[in-house]
């Protein structure tokens, strides 16, 4: 998968800000990819309440044939609120053996699909996502040792004859 997927300069993300009239033609007449895919990376502030987070491949002034679309992808990183130090996690997984695989489930996880199976294909992810907490009595005093938001997870497949879609429920 990684083979697929192409690096994007740091230039092209820099917003055009002032006399767009040479730059907005320079950057919309850039080359397209030799190979598909692409890389999404960032981060959502939501609220602690139900929604969704979708990824689709679709533009206004073009149109895609969905039997030929792949959204195939490989979760690197999916966490809520902030990520925790390895020295931590170990400290973590040494008290509480269960917690430990509750923590970053779908990190490393790849969905493919390869040719000639099923097209039309939606990938969705339904997330139970529960506030942790873990507190360690030293002595006679307590402290907070560990708050993470730990999740559990389902996966399924789905034919659509819309835009597909990677969408993540939480």
């Amino acid at each position: 998968m990684e083979a697929l997927v192409v690096h994007v300069p740091m230039e092209s993300h820099k917003l055009i800000v002032g006399n767009k009239s040479n730059n907005a033609t320079r950057d919309s007449k850039r080359p397209v990819p030799l190979t598909g895919g692409c890389r999404i990376k960032g981060f959502v502030c939501v609220k602690k309440v139900l929604g969704y987070l979708v990824s689709s491949a679709h533009l206004e002034s073009h149109s895609f044939d969905p039997s030929q679309m792949n959204i195939s992808h490989v979760i690197s990183h999916l966490s809520f609120d902030k990520k925790i130090s390895l020295r931590l996690l170990a400290e973590v997984k040494r008290i509480t053996p269960y917690l430990g695989g509750s923590i970053d489930r779908l990190n490393g996880r790849q969905y493919i699909k390869r040719h000639g199976e099923q097209t039309n294909v939606t990938i969705e992810h339904y997330l139970q996502i529960v506030k942790t907490e873990l507190i360690s009595r030293r002595s006679r005093c307590y402290y907070n040792l560990f708050k993470e938001y730990v999740y559990t997870t389902y996966s399924s497949l789905g034919e659509s004859t819309y835009i597909l879609v990677a969408k993540f429920h939480f």
